[in-house]
């Protein structure tokens, strides 16, 4: 049976959730609009690969909403994960703490801060940047120098090899200045633990009401 701290928390996401959707498909639109006077010279390029015209201006739509698409599921998810912590800690909060490895940036901003743990949450990490991996270096030794545990909790893992390689390295690195990670099934096995609101239920039942 659903905890009551699952039970109130679930219109929160179901509002957030129609707000994303809102915003998605606004933004989509201005987009189409706007790609309407685009100038299509780079078309020529597409047909001499073999692409129509048809089927770039598809292309060139899809990757403006991948991009809307991608930023807003990124948003929501950090969204309904708060929401889900501060039903359960009412003092859970993001906050920003100074950088003590270097100047830039001056500021590190943590999603989410329960007691001594610092939550980094991200719905999903496909990225290939090593600079990415002596970014978040930086940015989880901070974390430890300011007196807070890192933890990121990461809720869909990357396909490419690449991008998982990054992701056992950004493991290996949490847990070697005592930190804890997080990934696919068992984040969301902690956050459930963490709160008894099981989110992906809540997800899911979303999902089949929309169908």
């Amino acid at each position: 049976m659903p905890s009551s701290f699952h039970l109130a928390v679930q219109p929160q996401i179901q509002e957030l959730a129609q707000h994303y959707a809102q915003e998605l498909a606004r933004r989509t639109e201005e987009r189409i609009q706007e790609m309407e006077n685009d100038n299509t010279a780079h078309y020529l390029l597409y047909a001499v690969l073999g692409v129509s015209v048809e089927e770039g201006k598809m292309i060139d739509l899809y990757q403006n909403k991948g991009r809307f698409l991608y930023n807003y599921a990124g948003k929501f998810l950090e969204r309904a994960v708060l929401c889900c912590f501060q039903a359960r800690f009412p003092e859970a909060a993001s906050m920003r703490i100074p950088n003590s490895q270097g100047l830039r940036p001056k500021e590190f901003e943590i999603d989410c801060v329960i007691g001594q743990k610092a939550l980094e949450i991200k719905w999903r990490d496909a990225t290939t940047d090593g600079d990415h991996i002596t970014k978040e270096h930086t940015r989880i030794n901070a974390i430890r120098d300011y007196g807070l545990i890192p933890i990121r909790l990461m809720f869909f893992m990357p396909n490419r090899e690449q991008a998982l390689r990054v992701q056992k390295t950004l493991k290996t690195l949490y847990l070697g200045i005592g930190g804890e990670y997080y990934a696919g099934d068992e984040a969301w096995k902690y956050l459930a633990q963490k709160t008894s609101i099981d989110l992906k239920a809540i997800l899911e039942n979303l999902t089949n009401t929309r169908v």
